[in-house]
């Protein structure tokens, strides 16, 4: 009987209605099912006529850690599972990794698939290409959300061992086949992602289980720049991903090692492949205890009254404050908390996103951690009619979401500045603005009905529309 069976991206859920403005995004943890090994994303005149916009060649920064940091993280990543697990031996593809689609992918899949994985080659050193025959080394089959729900609840799309279809993951979900834990080396395996999603979340999905995949089982919140990280800021794979996939494939490894024979040859190996890490200083980084991360858990959980999840948000921000943590899982306690109370106490919930973002300010590489607390504080003050103290938040950000590739949350600053412009005033400004944001929603959010939604959403902020001029 099986342990583990699949990684898996759950599903983005709002935590309010009001003011949710990036719903979901970068505050959806990665579930386990089962649970214990399963380490796991108004109206406008003429909007059916704006395209779908996508971005270009990716922009990279290179890991600005120390190598000392980078080789702890590196065994981290492949020697536990998220439940806290420890993995025997370090695995990966021993021959070059073919990638084949089945199923019903959309058309947005394959343009985001070839990028993807010419970045994997090109950046990571991966031999890994694109087949259409049977036998590949994975096999992404696109699916409906709701096949996907059936197979495993809460997840939004997910990864599974030595499978080739959900069909055969449905048959054989309880054997050992199935077991991450069981792996001695990778052959074979099955990646399921939503057909009826936005083209983000898809390419979002494409990014986390195809690393995962070929690479690093865990997650780790301590982790700044990364996607392997529970709390979904970064959706694309970052320059830090890109150097542990490197160093996965190296000649120095292969699949079987030990944990202590890997930690004996990464210094070398991560020397020869990041020499300025050799030079940055060592920073002191406390493992995150399962305390705390039962306590995120509980409260971005489905299906649970809100003043759990309230109790829960408030329980994992004392103890990230009793521990003396000042990085970003400090911050992202109050975070938590803002967007769970600015409902009902709107000012308390400012007070918990403007400690959060003190946090961020203060802790290197979350220059995308501030971007989502931005959009929180800038819709506050465009509730408040302060539209120049929103412009000043907003348009230092708009570049940051861009380089993350990120259009759902690019999108929300436009629309957010629009609206700041518009109280101030300059209306045709606001205009052409909103409508260069619908491009960039097409993407991040699908539908048009979706991207209605969130512009009226965003619009219904401003004061004046709200009295009705």
């Amino acid at each position: 009987m099986t342990v583990t069976s699949a990684l898996s991206r759950t599903i983005s859920r709002p935590l309010v209605r009001a003011l949710a403005l990036v719903s979901g995004l970068g505050l959806a943890a990665c579930d386990t099912v089962p649970l214990e090994d399963t380490p796991t994303r108004a109206q406008t005149p003429g909007l059916s006529l704006e395209p779908m916009k996508s971005f270009g060649a990716t922009r990279v920064q290179p890991p600005q850690r120390s190598n000392g940091n980078i080789a702890a993280d590196f065994l981290a990543l492949h020697f536990q599972l998220e439940s806290g697990r420890d993995l025997p031996v370090f695995t990966r593809f021993e021959t070059p990794i073919t990638v084949r689609v089945t199923g019903s992918p959309p058309a947005s899949l394959q343009p985001d698939l070839t990028r993807l994985l010419g970045r994997l080659r090109s950046e990571a050193g991966i031999d890994i290409r694109q087949v259409s025959e049977a036998g590949a080394s994975i096999t992404i089959e696109a699916v409906s959300r709701e096949e996907i729900g059936r197979a495993l609840p809460h997840a939004a799309c997910f990864v599974v061992p030595n499978v080739s279809s959900l069909a055969e993951f449905r048959r054989d979900r309880r054997k050992d086949k199935t077991n991450w834990a069981n792996l001695r080396k990778r052959e074979r395996l099955g990646i399921f992602v939503p057909y009826d999603s936005s083209p983000q979340e898809l390419r979002d999905c494409l990014h986390e289980e195809l690393a995962q995949a070929i690479g690093p089982l865990n997650d780790l919140y301590s982790l700044p720049d990364s996607v392997f990280n529970d709390d979904n800021i970064h959706t694309i794979l970052t320059g830090f991903d890109m150097l542990v996939l490197r160093a996965t494939y190296a000649p120095e490894l292969r699949s079987g090692m030990s944990r202590d024979q890997v930690t004996a040859v990464l210094p070398d190996l991560l020397g020869r492949l990041n020499p300025r890490g050799v030079t940055v200083a060592a920073r002191p980084v406390v493992t995150t205890p399962r305390a705390w991360i039962d306590q995120v858990q509980a409260a971005l959980g489905p299906g649970v009254a809100f003043q759990t999840r309230l109790d829960a948000a408030n329980r994992a921000a004392q103890m990230a404050q009793s521990w003396g943590w000042t990085d970003q899982r400090r911050a992202f306690g109050h975070y938590m908390l803002g967007r769970m109370l600015q409902t009902a106490d709107p000012d308390l919930a400012q007070r918990h996103f403007l400690t959060a973002m003190q946090v961020l300010q203060s802790t290197p590489g979350t220059r995308l951690h501030q971007a989502y607390v931005t959009t929180q504080t800038a819709a506050f003050a465009i509730s408040r009619g302060d539209g120049a103290g929103a412009l000043a938040q907003l348009r230092p950000m708009r570049d940051v979401a861009a380089q993350a590739e990120n259009a759902a949350l690019l999108a929300t600053l436009m629309m957010l500045e629009a609206e700041a412009l518009t109280l101030l005033g300059k209306t045709d400004a606001a205009r052409d603005l909103r409508l260069d944001s619908v491009g960039w929603a097409r993407y991040g959010f699908g539908s048009d009905w979706a991207v209605r939604a969130k512009m009226q959403e965003i619009a219904s902020l401003n004061p004046r529309n709200a009295l009705g001029g």
